[in-house]
């Protein structure tokens, strides 16, 4: 596995931490040390001074890399585009993707479902129906008429799993991602971009999902649930209970007294 591959093995997993961290990369990073503080010995195992040497070897690596990728200038015409895409961006649907005047896209991490309806005077029959798919390319429409769709794709799909079906003359069109970690933020290139960190993963396909990664999304949606519902989360309600069987294997013991962090 080449060098790039290797350091994009966890971008899924990290980008939908990342996506649950409101606070931005101040948070994650917090969620990171903390992880390090609790289930590691990063801090205390390699003697005085290790681990903030180790640190600021890595982050002084990765410095000079973002150094070489961009000049000053560089950095602040990027900024700008940034923060006039985000201007731009528009808040996804019910169905965590986007609704135009003449077709309506959701989505799950896995695949997307695109309908269009067919706005003519007479009942379309499939003969009339254009629908052609390429790695990248969609175009939906009627013989005769200018294409509804017709651009590149926000990414790559799988060909042999897409389909589609009229009825009452509505096209519904599935569509199978190649990159099934990764919310799109548009269907083609020429439509309004969305902001993905306002989709709501609940409507996800988990079972899509290797089991790890599963379990780590679960758990983070469990979490956020229970600490907006001011309820303890399941790190928190694993040392209630280790507490509560130490409490109960020593009834000798007094702690009417005690106070707990």
């Amino acid at each position: 596995m080449d060098s790039n591959a290797n350091e994009e093995k966890f971008d899924g997993i990290l980008l939908a931490m990342a996506q649950q961290h409101e606070g931005g990369v101040k948070d994650l990073l917090n969620t990171f040390f903390s992880f390090l503080c609790r289930k590691t010995d990063f801090f205390i195992g390699g003697g005085e001074n290790a681990a903030r040497k180790l640190l600021l070897d890595i982050f002084e690596k990765w410095e000079r890399k973002a150094n070489e990728e961009l000049t000053d200038e560089e950095a602040i015409e990027l900024q700008k585009k940034i923060d006039e895409e985000k201007v731009k961006q528009v808040n996804p649907n019910e169905g965590n993707g986007y609704t135009g005047p003449n077709y309506k896209w959701t989505q799950t991490l896995s695949e997307i479902e695109l309908k269009v309806p067919l706005k003519v005077n007479f009942a379309v029959k499939s003969r009339h129906v254009i629908v052609q798919f390429s790695k990248k390319h969609l175009k939906v429409g009627l013989k005769g008429h200018q294409p509804i769709i017709d651009g590149e794709l926000f990414e790559q799909i799988k060909l042999e799993e897409c389909l589609w079906v009229l009825d009452k003359n509505v096209l519904t069109i599935t569509i199978e991602k190649v990159n099934k970690m990764e919310w799109w933020s548009k269907l083609v290139t020429t439509d309004p971009e969305i902001n993905t960190k306002k989709v709501n993963p609940e409507p996800s396909k988990l079972s899509d999902l290797d089991g790890e990664t599963r379990a780590m999304v679960e758990k983070m949606m469990y979490d956020q649930r229970q600490k907006e519902l001011g309820l303890p989360t399941s790190e928190e309600q694993k040392k209630q209970e280790i507490l509560k069987k130490f409490m109960q294997q020593h009834p000798e013991m007094d702690f009417s007294n005690c106070k707990f962090n």
